[in-house]
């Protein structure tokens, strides 16, 4: 059974998590960290699969709409690792396994920066150490969001270049929707713009590095180049899938995770 828990970050901001554990000991913590478009619901299927297991939260980050929004300053890639922190505090969880997608990968690249003794292993999909061209690519969908005024027209127009399945589309133009112009544009600059390019080197947990077989938003050529920096890395794709691999293909995600996992134990 999924819960809502909500706790504050070490800067004050709101946070929480959609949570499921085990009735019996638990094998670890995993945290999933949802992408600027998502919302914590998009875990849901990875919460339902792993949850009898481990403990299990899908992040919700800070300003993503199921929250207060924050004063846009605090929406940051150091705020998102307090809000992982926050949430892993509130469970006990001194360490745990991240799961990222896209800005989630980013949040696990911050979170080796910045507390590094609290990560176990981390699962990386659909993301990148270093955006190609990556504050113009910012500056464009500020723009974009700006022009259109309001975030659910700004969802249609971002879903449909997202090679996402039909059934998906509309999960994705909700999840969008429900953020505020405000908190969006201060999470595409904090998406966007790192680069961890000098910290992929330093990362000695075991890391699988995953992509969608369709997505054009984070291709197989930026996941190579996170693999290729992290000592002992792996590589996978996950077929039929477009950007958000977890959702768009949910069995074969969890197949792969399942897997990764094994691995550790």
């Amino acid at each position: 059974m999924i819960e809502n828990v909500r706790c504050t970050a070490s800067d004050g901001a709101q946070t929480g998590a959609r949570v499921t554990r085990p009735s019996e000991e638990s094998r670890g913590a995993l945290m999933f960290v949802h992408g600027v478009g998502s919302t914590a619901a998009i875990w849901d299927r990875q919460l339902e699969a792993f949850g009898d297991e481990y403990v299990c939260a899908a992040i919700e980050l800070r300003g993503n709409g199921a929250l207060p929004d924050p004063d846009p300053a605090l929406i940051t890639r150091a705020g998102y690792a307090a809000d992982v922190c926050a949430v892993a505090d509130s469970l006990g969880a001194k360490r745990f396994t991240v799961v990222g997608c896209s800005l989630g990968g980013v949040v696990a690249f911050e979170l080796w920066e910045g507390a590094p003794q609290r990560v176990e292993a981390m699962l990386i999909l659909g993301s990148f150490a270093r955006y190609p061209d990556a504050e113009r690519n910012a500056e464009q969908l500020r723009a974009q969001a700006v022009e259109l005024g309001n975030m659910r027209a700004f969802a249609q127009a971002r879903a449909a270049k997202l090679g996402l399945p039909p059934a998906r589309m509309r999960e994705t133009i909700e999840q969008y929707a429900c953020k505020s112009l405000a908190s969006f544009l201060a999470a595409t600059d904090a998406t966007w713009t790192g680069d961890y390019r000098a910290v992929l080197p330093t990362i000695d947990v075991p890391v699988l590095v995953a992509y969608g077989e369709h997505d054009t938003v984070a291709p197989r050529a930026l996941a190579e180049e996170i693999a290729a920096g992290i000592p002992g890395a792996q590589l996978a794709i996950i077929p039929d899938s477009g950007h958000v691999a977890n959702a768009d293909n949910p069995a074969a995600f969890n197949r792969l995770l399942r897997e990764f996992l094994a691995t550790l134990r």
